[in-house]
């Protein structure tokens, strides 16, 4: 690359940068894939420039690993089944503030084209959902924040799976990140880990069996990643750990003939990380899931462990040098695991091994769904982990006879309590793993922390009221505003200065300016070229042509009964045949756009899908819709879609069934790009209506209470029958109008619906839901109140930093303290 201007160059200096020059570029094009300059492809100038970035930010890097080691400070380790991080490249580049820098010099290079190289970074296929990119959130603001942090996850060679839509409904495919190189990552062979199993697999006649009594190990390679804080200041790191074999190759098995055989040790090993959330619907697909699980615990906490003894520290200081926050259940197996190394390692007693995994181990619980509360058989256990199980039975033994001591008699609460459900085939309760071997349990919304201690998990906030608390989610400014809403971005830094980008309290002096006309102005400027920038690359990228200046009434989130994409489908009809026996009728132009993914084994949810493509096949070539209502599915949602959608979106959809959302993220993405929720009182919708007062939203629906007080009585049936509008959209759906040639197919909306009880109570809110869209229409024809509205949103915004939701966690679960690099 070109060299740095004397001022930008004086500015890395000073930040303990030295930017690279040219060089460093066509060196990385040229001598990394042996090419000339002028025939190489944008995938090799991309992994050039990624190259050449991390060049720059190598011996930062390094320095704040030198820095930990030497100053030994509290370090915390954030274990989490998924990071959805997305593309790094521009992210990096905005982190370390060199963006113009970057852009200028491509922009001299007649062969390089920025967007293109933007777009040919794959998504990392690392996450699925929230709960991943909550956790990408989190390592981000970590980093910003100067605490000494490490977040650790699984190297998955296919992440979830690439979504496709064959005749409306989903096919999944592999996605395939990592068929190139992946040029941020860093292999350290030299740290693996061995992951013994008191059990081996075989294969035969195509089956995989277990051999019992048999034992066999793996490793854990570790790859390290980057995570940038922003200003480069400090650089953390994310790693990785891919399954492997010790013996790759079986010399012998393959000269007699059996050329499976020889490899067959390394195809299941490599299988442990070949995908996120294997289908867990079968017995193999789940003993895959828990041996993913403890590969996942091992490996980090052998790799916590060491570093925690390099570095000089004794025994009793692990609480005081290491917290390990567990990321939802699936990490539970750590409570186990630091019990058996602190026992048989380190040799230690029981009373104190027990009191130092205590006060080491932190919980986030991120469900009140009891599926979603992660059960495993015993039998896995005695077949894989028979050590582990053995320390469970004490930790319950002991755990029951202390709950037993306080309350006497109280057998139906032992039951309640136990780490063990005895009924049918005998599991470890993994939640309860949780709460009873960490010193915290924390919510991730005001009311999902109040109905875990009140309602899901009472009688262990009753045993232990003081680990209970809240910390609600956030989501990074720097990510979710600065990259991906550059024009709004630009707007609010000119109106109240940058700080806002690493304090977004900052953003409450636009708050006033809601009333400036010049600046709605401007923000509806900004919002409409959001729009166009995601028209055009929803063109380009998928084919799907939209008009900007249509309300665009966006839902993105896994596809799941409780989050009810059911509802806004149905009310899409509603609006439909509204239309169909009015033509006429007075509404703003509404795009109504669906993206995310539905579990391969849910079938409701596949179903689901596959009406909302076929309500969009009919409602968009009908003449009496045209140009007034569009409905789209977005194939293969993505962190990248998400980046290009949220800033372009007027209304957020936030309809889950109250009582079910922990808390959601995507919720405040929109409200720091000021789209305005449609929401019913769930989740962190609650505290997003506080702050941008219910005034400046759409709130609807039954609350929680009325959720769980209606249950005994509600009959979805009554509003079939006794709501003409309702029935009438519910008919064609059922009489086959979107499925003419495929009549039946959605017969499970029926059953769900009507002969199954609507449980997440579809019909009860859909009315409410009906007329607090007919009010977002009224709204949005006055572009002044919508804008004022919109302002509001973004300024208030503030609570929703994932720097706020850090500095909690730092403060009241770690003790965690910044830790400069020099």
């Amino acid at each position: 690359m070109t060299t740095a201007k004397p001022e930008l160059l004086d500015r890395y200096e000073c930040n303990g940068f030295r930017f690279p020059d040219r060089d460093y570029y066509d060196r990385h094009v040229v001598f990394d894939h042996v090419v000339q300059m002028a025939s190489a492809t944008q995938r090799e100038r991309f992994e050039a420039v990624a190259r050449t970035l991390r060049d720059l930010l190598t011996q930062r890097w390094i320095k704040t690993a030198e820095t930990y080691d030497r100053a030994n400070p509290k370090q915390v380790y954030y274990l989490s089944m998924e990071f959805l991080i997305g593309r790094s490249l521009l992210n990096n580049i905005i982190n370390l503030d060199v963006e113009q820098f970057v852009r200028d010099d491509l922009q001299s290079d007649p062969r390089q084209d920025w967007k293109q190289v933007l777009e040919t970074e794959p998504d990392a296929g690392l996450g699925n959902g929230g709960l991943g990119r909550l956790a990408a959130c989190f390592i981000d603001s970590l980093a910003t924040l100067l605490i000494p942090a490490i977040g650790y996850g699984l190297r998955y060679d296919y992440g979830i799976f690439r979504q496709e839509l064959v005749n409306g409904q989903q096919v999944e495919h592999p996605d395939p990140w990592l068929n190139r190189p992946d040029p941020w990552e860093v292999p350290r062979p030299a740290d693996q880990v061995s992951v013994p199993l008191a059990s081996s697999f075989a294969v035969q006649g195509g089956q995989i069996n277990v051999r019992r009594g048999q034992p066999m190990h793996f490793l854990g390679i570790p790859f390290d990643r980057p995570v940038v804080g922003y200003g480069g200041k400090t650089i953390n790191t994310l790693r990785l750990w891919q399954a492997a074999t010790p013996d790759v190759f079986d010399f012998g098995e393959f000269s007699s003939g059996d050329f499976f055989g020889a490899v067959s040790d390394r195809v299941l090993a490599e299988s442990v990380t070949r995908v996120l959330y294997p289908d867990d619907s079968t017995p193999r697909g789940r003993s895959l899931r828990f041996i993913q699980e403890y590969f996942l615990v091992r490996c980090s906490l052998t790799d916590i462990v060491h570093r925690f003894r390099d570095r000089g520290n004794d025994w009793p200081a692990l609480p005081d040098k290491v917290a390990i926050q567990l990321n939802d259940t699936h990490p539970a197996m750590a409570v186990p695991e630091l019990m058996r190394i602190l026992l048989d390692e380190a040799k230690l007693g029981w009373d104190q091994a027990w009191d130092l995994t205590i006060r080491t181990l932190a919980y986030t619980n991120h469900t009140l769904l009891p599926e979603a509360l992660e059960k495993w058989p015993v039998e896995l256990f005695e077949a894989l982990l028979p050590r582990h199980l053995e320390i469970i039975y004490e930790i319950n033994r002991r755990f029951l006879n202390d709950v037993q001591a306080k309350y006497p008699g109280d057998e139906a609460k032992l039951a309640h309590v136990s780490l063990i459900e005895e009924s049918g085939t005998r599991k470890v309760r993994m939640a309860n793993l949780a709460i009873v071997g960490t010193h915290s349990t924390n919510g991730v919304a005001a009311i999902h922390s109040e109905l875990l201690r009140t309602k899901t998990v009472s009688d262990f906030a009753e045993l232990f009221p003081d680990r209970f608390n809240n910390k609600t989610n956030g989501v990074t400014p720097r990510r979710w505003l600065l990259l991906a809403n550059p024009d709004l971005a630009k707007l609010l830094t000119d109106a109240v200065g940058d700080e806002w980008v690493t304090d977004l309290s900052a953003l409450k002096k636009a708050d006033a300016l809601a009333k400036d006309s010049g600046f709605r102005g401007k923000f509806l400027a900004a919002k409409r070229g959001a729009k166009v920038r995601f028209v055009d690359w929803l063109k380009s990228n998928a084919g799907i042509s939209l008009d900007p200046d249509s309300l665009f009434d966006v839902q993105i989130k896994r596809i799941h009964e409780y989050k009810r994409q059911l509802l806004n489908a149905i009310q899409c009809i509603v609006w439909y045949n509204r239309l169909r026996t009015n033509p006429k009728l007075d509404l703003p132009p509404r795009t109504v756009l669906f993206a995310g993914k539905a579990a391969p084994a849910y079938r409701l949810a596949k179903v689901i899908i596959k009406l909302i493509t076929s309500i969009a096949k009919r409602v968009n070539s009908d003449p009496a819709t045209r140009g007034k209502l569009r409905v789209e599915f977005l194939p293969n949602y993505s962190c990248t879609l998400a980046e290009h959608l949220i800033p372009a979106a007027d209304v957020s959809e936030q309809i889950s069934t109250a009582g079910y959302e922990a808390s959601g993220t995507s919720n405040m993405k929109f409200m720091m790009n000021g789209a305005l929720t449609v929401g019913t009182r769930d989740g962190a919708n609650i505290e997003i209506a506080e702050e941008a007062g219910e005034e400046n939203c759409f709130m609807f629906g039954l609350t929680t209470e009325q959720v769980i007080n209606s249950r005994g009585w509600y009959n979805p049936t009554w509003h079939y029958e006794n709501e003409p509008e309702t029935r009438a959209t519910l008919d064609l759906i059922f009489d086959n109008h979107f499925s003419a040639a495929e009549p039946g197919i959605f017969e499970p909306i029926r059953e769900t619906l009507l002969a199954k009880g609507d449980y997440y109570m579809h019909l009860a809110d859909l009315t409410g839901y009906v007329e607090t869209q007919q009010k977002v229409s009224a709204l949005y024809g006055d572009r002044q109140a919508w804008a004022t509205k919109s302002i509001h949103n973004v300024a208030r915004s503030r609570k929703f930093s994932s720097d706020r939701t850090i500095s909690e966690y730092a403060r009241d679960i770690w003790n965690a303290k910044p830790c400069p690099v020099e």
